[in-house]
């Protein structure tokens, strides 16, 4: 009887309810509501299906991120699962293969088609600026600063990658949740500072159709930008090389089963390592401190002062050119392709249904893209890494 009793007792002390903390069922609690706005909301599913799940998973089974270990015995023990995962985003290979699928699902024209929409792009990146100063402020150092600043170009795969370029692969898991979490919330944060930094009569403002965009210029348009891009900034070149690399895939018509490959089956298993594994990052212990909620709230910050910058950007070329610009494109210049640009055709067709604002804004999303990869390029050359 007492040996059924003592693997009874093993059984129980084996199960998580005795092998959990308080933190650990806070942060259950936040996977649950993530997973209730993905699914039951439609928040970037995509993204926060596999993050919460990751944030569960970890939660319950910490060894799940456990790393590989040689015991007294010389015996090795492998690491657990979402580590492996997670070691793929510390290359900073799924990140750049990301960056590869979204340029082969992108079309380039609309930029191409108005080459001004690079300017607003860049714009967009005020944020990124403004948070690295803050953050510094905030006590951190430069290095961790750089990496918590790309939040604001809601750009999670530019973040992790930036992250462990720059070794700060300990504040990684809140750095990529915060981007990530931005990322699916962009229709929640963007509108109200987009509304209150544009009039009514701005927001009805309809835009000249764009003029065709040849195959010519649609396939060298990669070509040229990752040649000029990676010349001056050669540490873009895992990103800008990748995402052009995608483009050129779609554009050049000759490889259809790369496009294919690229945009669909490959993007869709590498954002499934991606997201459980930067999901994984977010045990009790990691994420409930101080820290965490610092980057949480610069991240914010630097999303708004992106979008502000973008969208004021907007409202200066609209006066000089004339009224034919629609500031609320300038929004779109963060790099969260293309749930901004979504957003931007949202609002302006809630002043005026008629508007139809999806491709314009389209251009300064996709320099948005590239414009995070240029901003994490220059803290790289900035550090010497």
């Amino acid at each position: 009887m007492s040996s059924i009793t003592e693997t009874l007792m093993n059984l129980v002390q084996q199960t998580a309810f005795c092998n959990i903390s308080v933190g650990n069922y806070l942060m259950i609690i936040v996977a649950f509501v993530f997973l209730y706005l993905a699914i039951r909301h439609g928040f970037e599913p995509l993204l926060l299906v596999p993050i919460a799940f990751g944030m569960l998973l970890v939660n319950i089974y910490p060894d799940i991120m456990a790393d590989p270990y040689t015991d007294a015995a010389g015996i090795e023990h492998a690491g657990g699962l979402l580590h492996y995962f997670f070691t793929l985003d510390e290359w900073s290979i799924l990140p750049s293969l990301i960056f590869m699928g979204v340029g082969a699902m992108t079309d380039f024209g609309p930029l191409i088609a108005n080459p001004i929409s690079f300017i607003m792009g860049a714009a967009a990146q005020l944020g990124i600026y403004l948070a690295y100063f803050f953050a510094i402020l905030l006590g951190f150092n430069g290095k961790a600063a750089a990496a918590i600043s790309i939040i604001g170009g809601a750009d999670g795969p530019t973040s992790i990658f930036l992250c462990g370029k720059l070794g700060q692969t300990g504040l990684m898991g809140p750095i990529a949740v915060a981007a990530y979490s931005y990322m699916s919330l962009v229709p929640i944060i963007q509108p109200p500072v987009m509304k209150l930094l544009t009039t009514e009569k701005e927001r009805k403002i309809k835009m000249s159709q764009l003029r065709p965009v040849s195959k010519l210029e649609k396939i060298l348009f990669p070509i040229v930008i990752t040649t000029v891009v990676c010349l001056i900034l050669p540490s873009t070149a895992p990103l800008v090389g990748m995402l052009m690399l995608g483009n050129l895939f779609r554009e050049s018509g000759v490889v259809k089963q790369l496009t294919e490959t690229a945009s669909n089956a490959m993007m869709y298993i590498v954002v499934i390592l991606l997201g459980t594994s930067v999901g994984a990052t977010t045990s009790a212990e990691a994420f409930l401190n101080v820290t965490t909620l610092k980057i949480v709230a610069l991240g914010l910050v630097a999303f708004v002062f992106g979008t502000a910058g973008g969208t004021l950007l907007g409202k200066l070329l609209n006066k000089m050119t004339g009224g034919k610009i629609n500031p609320l494109i300038g929004s779109a210049g963060v790099s969260a392709v293309p749930m901004a640009a979504r957003v931007s055709q949202k609002v302006g067709s809630e002043a005026d249904p008629t508007n139809f604002l999806l491709m314009h804004a389209m251009g300064p999303n996709v320099a948005g893209v590239i414009g995070t990869a240029v901003a994490a390029g220059t803290f790289m050359a900035i550090f010497g890494v």
